[in-house]
Formats: C-alpha cells, sequence, structure tokens
C-alpha cells in the first residue's frame, strides 16, 4: 500500500486521457495502485457515509482522501460515462459533497496541486 500511495501521490492527470489510460493498463503495478488506493478511499468514505465510523473524526484523518480525489475529481464523471462505471468514486463524492466545508477543502487542495504543478513546470520537472 505505501508504493501505491507514494505512486498516487506523483500521479497527476492533464486530461481524461491520461486517468483513462492508467485505468486501461491492465497487469501493470500502476494500474493496480490506482485500484488499491482508489478501493481504500471508496472503502473509507462508504465506511462515514454509512455510520460505522465517526463522520468528524474520519475527517480530522482523511486528508490523503481529498489530496487524491483534487487530483480525479475534474475527470470522474467523464470517466464514469467514458468507462461504464457509474459508481467510480460515488462513496469519497459523497462525502466531499456533504458539506460547503468539505467542498472547500477540496477547492484548497485542489489550488495547493496546481501551485505545486507550476513550480515544478518553471522548474522543468
Amino acid at each position: 500500500m505505501r508504493e501505491a500511495r507514494a505512486f498516487m501521490a506523483t500521479f497527476s492527470p492533464k486530461s481524461i486521457d491520461d486517468l483513462i489510460a492508467l485505468a486501461s493498463s491492465f497487469g501493470t503495478k500502476e494500474q493496480t495502485y490506482l485500484r488499491q488506493v482508489a478501493g481504500y478511499w471508496e472503502m473509507a468514505a462508504s465506511l462515514v457515509n454509512r455510520g460505522a465510523l465517526n463522520r468528524e473524526l474520519a475527517l480530522d484523518n482523511y486528508q490523503e482522501m481529498f489530496f487524491i480525489y483534487a487530483k480525479l475529481e475534474p475527470y470522474v464523471e467523464e470517466y464514469r460515462q467514458k468507462m461504464g462505471q457509474p459508481n467510480t468514486f460515488k462513496q469519497v463524492q459523497q462525502l466531499v459533497e456533504s458539506s460547503e466545508e468539505n467542498k472547500k477543502r477540496l477547492k484548497d487542495m485542489q489550488a495547493v496541486q496546481a501551485e505545486m504543478a507550476k513550480r515544478r513546470s518553471a522548474a522543468g520537472r
């Protein structure tokens, strides 16, 4: 799981095509990493959404979920349509969209990621 999390921390899709290419690269460790991390956060969000975990306690500790979802969120709806998978990231989306505070947290995370990408680009990486 550590390798999967490390990969997802550096995966930065620039388009829906990047996400589909990764998700469709069956047999690769990178595709496995995507499924592993996405599946973990779907399960964790589901536990909160269904009331099995305390919402506030979970959200205090779900920074990584917001980090990963911030990268994928711009492409999730199109991914669902193109891949015929209407439930992809539904639990995470439900949790993130459950409050204005969470929506702001997502937007803030996306702004941080955009700034990080700009810095990497300026540094030639």
